[in-house]
């Protein structure tokens, strides 16, 4: 029984260190450009008004489950959003129906897991490997703003963007060994956002279709232990 248990442990022992020697941690910073796409009749005039830049930062790993193929994942928390414009129609005193250019800023904070699957080269150049990085990333709502404003007409703007967002995520970049263990890495990511993230256009301008989706570019800085 003794000796079950100790070959147990060495079993567990052995298993643990291959596992640690295969996982990659880090830390990564990415400026983002972010903006907003749409789905929605011309007829409601939606369009970006401006691209905005963001900023995400976060925890990022690699598992190794072979020399040139990792699962990479972590925590991030992104902002994401942009300015956009759209055409609100209210009658005036008159009765009479009028047409008006509306613009909000939309600012919405994320964190987000990353599911993703990297695919690395053999060196490029000395201690210089190229990696390519696709899958998805699942994110949930922390906060929001509209107009830099987080309460409008009595009402928390948050409240107007869905909890959940999924994203798309295609990548590629390189990785430099500046030591035994550590490793400098920068690149540049797009995410497309796949779901809607605001009922709210659609309850305002009576169109169930509406959908407003995020997207980005971020460049990609950071350092694996």
């Amino acid at each position: 029984m003794q000796f079950k248990k100790l070959a147990f442990l060495l079993l567990f022992l052995g298993f643990t260190s291959t596992a640690m020697a295969q996982m990659e941690i880090g830390i990564q910073f990415s400026p983002t450009i972010s903006g907003n796409r749409f789905i929605a009749e011309d007829r409601h005039g939606f369009e970006k008004s401006s691209n905005t830049l963001r900023v995400g930062v976060g925890v990022v790993g690699d598992y190794f489950f072979s020399n040139n193929y990792a699962f990479s994942s972590g925590l991030m928390f992104r902002s994401k959003g942009s300015k956009i414009k759209y055409d609100f129609t209210s009658q005036d005193p008159n009765g009479q129906p009028t047409t008006v250019p509306v613009e909000d800023d939309l600012t919405v904070q994320y964190l987000e897991i990353p599911l993703t699957l990297k695919l690395f080269t053999n060196e490029v150049a000395p201690d210089v490997i190229l990696y390519f990085q696709v899958g998805g990333a699942l994110g949930t709502k922390v906060s929001a703003q509209v107009n830099n404003q987080k309460v409008i007409n009595g009402e928390k703007t948050a409240k107007r963007f869905n909890i959940f967002e999924t994203s798309a995520l295609l990548g590629t970049g390189a990785e430099m060994q500046l030591g035994q263990s550590t490793k400098l890495f920068g690149g540049v990511t797009y995410l497309r956002g796949l779901s809607n993230i605001d009922d709210f256009y659609s309850d305002r301008l009576g169109d169930k279709n509406i959908a407003i989706k995020n997207n980005g570019v971020s460049l990609d800085v950071g350092i694996k232990f």
